[in-house]
């Protein structure tokens, strides 16, 4: 049984995507199928752990493919170590492929699957969705979906408020559960918070004034945390690389 799991750990497809991550992934596919063919019927009866489990599951798939990404560079970098770095990059603002943790073992030692960083991210969706919930639900009620100008407002509120707050929670959150302290808090703060709030600014009203404008307040939620399964990622390695420094 070892044995089984060491090979299936070592094996790569087009020798650069480990297997695991993508078996891993097609299980997190087929969890929020499940979830999505009768969304209506699971958020009518129990609405808050439905959009907790649509969440977790969301941001699962998020942090396996930041992790498929990682894994897949190092794998690339050692097949050109010569060569020069062709610019390509995965960055958002200031994300680059400097910043990536390298890997300096073996080709075939490469990064293994992290399931407690999956966990810690999973656990993040499944206990900010209630929080995520409220917030919507009191946009909506202080500022009805239908005219412009309310999704105008309810956009201004979210970026303002929301946004700064969310995701200082999130790098507190990630950083505590690794088992960082105050000084690895503030590492985060001081490495990544401002340039990740700026990527936020740049990405989210858009998308937040097509939500708050046309999307029903029971699909918000998801249509957020669907859009930002790309800024999950985003996060995802934003963390990473700051943890690799």
């Amino acid at each position: 049984m070892l044995a089984r799991a060491r090979r299936l750990s070592g094996t790569y497809l087009f020798g650069h995507i480990p297997l695991v991550n993508v078996l891993i992934f097609l299980t997190q596919l087929l969890g929020i199928g499940h979830v999505s063919w009768n969304f209506d019927l699971h958020f009518g009866a129990k609405p808050v752990l439905t959009t907790m489990v649509t969440s977790s599951l969301l941001n699962g798939i998020a942090d396996t493919i930041a992790q498929t990404v990682s894994v897949a560079r190092q794998r690339a970098s050692k097949h050109r170590p010569n060569s020069k770095k062709d610019g390509v990059s995965i960055e958002i603002n200031e994300l680059s492929e400097k910043s990536l943790p390298i890997h300096r073992k073996d080709l075939r030692a490469a990064t293994p699957f992290d399931v407690e960083r999956l966990v810690r991210y999973m656990a993040w969706g499944f206990l900010m969705a209630p929080l995520q919930l409220a917030w919507f639900s009191f946009l909506e009620k202080h500022f009805p979906t239908g005219e412009l100008g309310a999704a105008i407002w309810k956009v201004l509120f979210d970026q303002i408020i929301f946004s700064p707050i969310g995701l200082a929670l999130f790098f507190v959150f990630m950083t505590v559960t690794e088992g960082g302290g105050s000084k690895a808090v503030r590492k985060k703060f001081d490495g990544i918070y401002v340039s990740a709030l700026k990527s936020n600014y740049v990405i989210w009203p858009a998308v937040q004034i097509l939500n708050f404008r046309v999307i029903p307040l029971q699909f918000q939620l998801p249509f957020a945390s669907t859009v930002g399964i790309c800024w999950t990622i985003y996060l995802s390695l934003k963390n990473e690389a700051v943890d690799t420094m």
